[in-house]
């Protein structure tokens, strides 16, 4: 199987291998995440953020449509974990743990959206998971590891580290959408960090 990206730095196209499901049976879950991110790789996913009235629990989006978070959410669908139900159930046990929605003049959860908002997800992965340094060494972001960025000081964005490498070998590819549907790229230092974080329940 083989799967095209887009290098950010280069915007050239690249053609990666990967081996047989067969061969990659005692795969880490890392490694499974990485596999699941690549797996929904769509250069024609449509980036939408409009509010969709969806079913819950593993409601999604549809499925010609998504956002940066939505490539989070159905990567982690691909391994038996809703992160829909999972952040809403938290939401609903520690309401102020999550000062975003307050500040978006909240008072309770939303099981449409909020898992789909990348302040929410960062408070979730630090709360249940694990809060990782922020450096400029790409050695530190590793397979199915989560980043945060702040575009353009504004503008919140999220994707999952893959086990795929940039063309000279320093960094690893990210699988994200900034509006170019969900696609495998080297983008890693391309924003401004804010986040980094490893989820596995």
């Amino acid at each position: 199987m083989s799967v095209l990206f887009l290098s950010c730095q280069q915007k050239e196209r690249q053609e990666i291998t990967f081996l047989p499901s067969s061969e990659n049976s005692a795969k880490t879950f890392e490694e499974k995440l990485s596999d699941a991110a690549i797996s929904i790789i769509d250069p024609s996913i449509h980036y939408d953020p409009a509010y969709f009235s969806i079913k819950y629990p593993n409601g999604d989006v549809p499925s010609n449509k998504g956002v940066c978070t939505d490539v989070i959410i159905r990567s982690y669908r691909k391994l038996g974990i809703d992160l829909q139900q999972e952040v809403h159930e938290d939401m609903v046990e520690n309401f102020e743990k999550y000062p975003n929605l307050i500040k978006w003049g909240m008072t309770k959860t939303d099981t449409n959206i909020d898992h789909r908002r990348v302040p929410n997800l960062e408070i979730f992965f630090e709360r249940k998971g694990s809060k990782l340094a922020i450096t400029k060494n790409a050695e530190d972001y590793k397979t199915g590891e989560l980043v945060t960025w702040m575009i353009n000081g504004k503008l919140p964005h999220i994707g999952i580290v893959t086990n795929k490498k940039s063309d000279d070998g320093e960094r690893n590819l990210i699988v994200h959408n900034v509006g170019g549907g969900q696609v495998l790229e080297d983008c890693l230092f391309e924003y401004e960090i804010v986040g980094h974080f490893k989820y596995e329940k």
